[in-house]
């Protein structure tokens, strides 16, 4: 299984978070996606650990592999707005991008946010 971080997952992971750990083993491959980059970046811009914490960004970008955003995840990211928008479940915008990867690339989102469950042809895994 293949799987794109969260940025909660990427936080637990840069954290330790030792119930993660299992779940990461089980998948084939990590992926990390820019929109949740940009959020962890801008997460850690006050905190007192910033520069701990962009040091292991680095190494974990160095070792994963970051998806690109191209004019078929926009197309994607605008089907499913579309849909949630349909349904009456909107989730907030970053998070429609996460899943619009997780849908063109056909991986799953390691996640405990629950709004991702709305987003058909979707699966979130959580620790």
């Amino acid at each position: 299984m293949e799987v794109i971080l969260d940025t909660n997952a990427l936080s637990a992971l840069l954290d330790g978070d030792k119930e993660l750990r299992p779940v990461l083993n089980r998948m084939s491959q990590v992926l990390l996606s820019p929109i949740v980059l940009g959020e962890y970046h801008f997460g850690i811009q006050a905190s007192r650990h910033r520069q701990e914490y962009e040091a292991e960004l680095v190494l974990l970008e160095r070792s994963l592999h970051v998806l690109m955003l191209d004019s078929r995840t926009a197309a994607t990211y605008a089907e499913v707005r579309n849909e949630l928008k349909s349904k009456g479940t909107p989730i907030p915008w970053h998070d429609v991008w996460i899943a619009a990867q997780a849908r063109q690339y056909s991986v799953q989102i390691l996640s405990r946010d629950t709004h991702f469950d709305f987003v058909e042809g979707v699966k979130r895994v959580s620790w």
